[in-house]
């Protein structure tokens, strides 16, 4: 059973810049003690547990209808559900310097780091010595690290535009029947995201706290058993990619129209299925509330075993795993490993590439250092709400298929 939902605007959600951020403190006054929310901690931990789920199905979804079913239907919701929680973390940003410090050290110096680590271990675990670093093409997990970058730098613009929503659907639709669009930045995922980013920048405590409603939680059983049928019946019909929104309709072998079409259908399915999904989070602690705050963590070291898992032939080399207990085995390994990639141990020993302070790379403003001698400073902001999704290579990805 979960908790009821909240009825005054007290006990709903706060709104934070960041994962760990707080409010800007009164003036002259100290920064007032305010603690993570567990409901969002929760939702991102269950969200990076079915990424971790999904990598594994991948190669099991050629000969299983039943493993390419559950593939598409949490496809169809779990990145738009992270999305969404990062562009609601983002409502307070603005071009501020502390916040814009924290933007570079917290998304673009890890892009930047494992953009590289990856390459390195694609060119020692494929055999290909010969594959090349570009910062400029994405490649395995990285795209989403460039998304979140350029959906915070464009924050300012879409709190002043009248139908925000609406424009970047708009902009989606357009950039999803544009097959010029090429691979740099990986532009066709960061502009057919959009959408979801704006919306969170738009939503309030009380949508979640409408989301949370039991009536919807109730709701969300049936219009899941009905995804997964759909997704049944549609497996041997269409391809998964549509769900991964990198490609322009033409390329994906349909007309312009029926691609625009096709776009404003998956992202309503995405949208009831976010809702759905976070009906089911629970808003009390649990025992994996704490691994929330880890989840760029999971998010971007989970990658080495999942495309290792490709590259040294383990879903060939061993049919077990093609069967229906080898499938169940393989999503229990799945999710495990990611919790403990998610574990504070983890995160202390990487935080120098996830969390860097990088305080030598910032200049010193005279203000700043005024301000913090008469004890009015502003906290730093927080690191975003990073969270993962499908991991497929772009145009560098010869070596990754």
């Amino acid at each position: 059973m979960f908790p009821p939902v909240p009825t005054s605007r007290r006990a709903l959600p706060a709104v934070r810049e960041g994962a760990d951020a707080h409010p800007a403190p009164p003036s002259g006054g100290p920064a007032p003690a305010r603690g993570r929310d567990a409901f969002f901690d929760n939702a991102k931990y269950l969200a990076i547990v079915l990424v971790a789920m999904g990598h594994s199905w991948e190669p099991l979804t050629d000969g299983s209808r039943a493993a390419e079913a559950l593939y598409m239907t949490v496809y169809a919701f779990h990145m738009p559900a992270f999305i969404i929680i990062s562009g609601y973390f983002s409502r307070s940003f603005d071009m501020r310097k502390d916040r814009l410090q924290r933007l570079i050290t917290g998304v673009a110096v890890p892009y930047i780091l494992f953009e590289v680590a990856y390459t390195f271990f694609a060119r020692w675990a494929n055999h290909d010595p010969k594959m090349p670093i570009s910062l400029l093409d994405p490649w395995f997990l990285t795209w989403f690290l460039v998304a979140l970058f350029i959906w915070r730098l464009t924050t300012p613009l879409w709190k002043v535009v009248r139908w925000p929503v609406p424009l970047a659907l708009a902009i989606a639709v357009a950039a999803s029947v544009s097959p010029e669009i090429g691979d740099d930045l990986d532009l066709q995922r960061v502009l057919q995201f959009l959408p979801f980013f704006v919306l969170g920048l738009n939503l309030k405590p009380e949508h979640f706290a409408w989301a949370r409603r039991r009536a919807v939680r109730i709701a969300a059983v049936p219009v899941f058993a009905t995804a997964v049928v759909v997704a049944y019946w549609a497996a041997p019909r269409m391809t998964s990619a549509w769900f991964y929104h990198r490609d322009s309709a033409q390329e994906l072998g349909t007309t312009w129209w029926a691609g625009a079409v096709m776009y404003l259908a998956l992202f309503g399915c995405s949208l009831v299925l976010t809702a759905c999904f976070y009906s089911w989070v629970p808003t009390r602690r649990t025992w994996f509330t704490v691994l929330g705050a880890g989840t760029l963590y999971g998010y971007l070291l989970h990658g080495f075993l999942a495309k290792g898992s490709r590259f040294w032939g383990w879903f060939d080399d061993y049919a077990w795993l093609h069967t229906p207990l080898g499938e169940i085995a393989v999503t229990l390994i799945a999710g495990a490993v990611v919790t403990a990639l998610c574990t504070p141990p983890v995160r202390k020993v990487f935080r120098f590439a996830m969390e860097p302070t990088m305080a030598w790379a910032f200049r010193k403003d005279p203000e700043d250092a005024r301000r913090t001698t008469a004890g009015g400073n502003e906290p730093e902001a927080g690191a975003p709400a990073v969270g993962a999704d499908r991991a497929e290579p772009g145009s560098r990805a010869a070596a990754a298929r």
